[in-house]
């Protein structure tokens, strides 16, 4: 079959534009969800219920999407997402960089610096990414509470990166074994001490998982809505929260345009990592393929 589509007969020709055809279907149908979120975001409400769901707005507006990002919320009522959505970045970005730095110290000790029981911490490590979160709402909230991380972003940060450390240790250990152990003794002969091996010689060749990590860990606590919901304050809570109280808080006339243009604001930055580095997390994946 590859042979007849990559040559240049009538046959291949009309073999690629069937895939290129049905590959053109398949796209447009994953994307009509977004299409309608899109198109219902920029119409005026009393166009929502009068056409289609695909109609075109015959009056586009951004007012939804201006109300959307409001304000923060105020008692019961939650007039936007902005505030929330920034509470999101302030959560992420110090989990991301705290979990992928651990991920990779503990990949790195688990392959190239092997101890006693250096398996049987890394398959509870791999069992620990098959723990289901709700197991753990209770045990992890009385954690906090000791120590005194209750309702705050730091809390937030505690719990994604305990969670995020299986996942990226997984990573980086898969990575790491492709690379020669030979690299590391020579260096080890020239005197270089644990820190130094992984600062100079192992994490300048990790980009590929670096990404791969970054990607998966913004991804997961972008998203997070159960742990967001049970650890945070009235003013620590992340964007997906911020959504869900702003869904279901309306009072009067559902707003579904203002509605779909939060969602689309809550899942712009997963959408922008993926559209800029998606290429790059596939690469990461396979990279650390060959062995292991």
């Amino acid at each position: 079959m590859d042979n007849v589509i990559r040559s240049r007969t009538p046959a291949a020709r009309v073999w690629r534009l069937m895939l290129h055809l049905t590959l053109l279907v398949a796209a447009l149908w994953y994307l009509l969800p977004l299409a309608v979120m899109v198109l219902t975001s920029i119409k005026p409400l009393g166009e929502i219920g009068a056409g289609s769901l695909l109609a075109l707005p015959e009056n586009p507006t951004l007012a939804p999407w201006l109300k959307a990002w409001g304000s923060a919320c105020t008692g019961m009522r939650c007039d936007g997402v902005s505030g929330y959505f920034w509470n999101s970045f302030a959560i992420v970005i110090p989990a991301v960089i705290i979990a992928t730095l651990i991920g990779a110290l503990n990949g790195y000790a688990l392959t190239k610096w092997r101890f006693k029981g250096a398996e049987l911490v890394f398959a509870m490590m791999l069992f620990g990414c098959f723990i289901p979160f709700q197991v753990i709402l209770l045990p992890m909230a009385q954690t906090l509470g000791w120590l005194g991380l209750s309702s705050s972003r730091a809390g937030l940060i505690f719990v994604h990166v305990v969670f995020g450390i299986a996942f990226t240790t997984l990573f980086f250990r898969n990575f790491y074994v492709s690379i020669p152990d030979e690299l590391v003794s020579a260096a080890k002969l020239d005197g270089a001490g644990f820190f130094r091996i992984f600062w100079r010689i192992l994490l300048p060749v990790s980009k590929p998982i670096i990404v791969v990590s970054v990607i998966w860990q913004f991804t997961q606590i972008w998203n997070d809505f159960l742990f967001g919901v049970a650890f945070s304050g009235h003013d620590t809570q992340p964007v997906t929260v911020a959504l869900n109280n702003l869904v279901n808080t309306s009072t009067g006339v559902k707003e579904y345009n203002v509605d779909m243009a939060a969602a689309m604001i809550a899942a712009l930055p997963t959408l922008v990592v993926y559209v800029l580095a998606g290429k790059y997390f596939v690469r990461g994946l396979t990279a650390g393929s060959v062995k292991g």
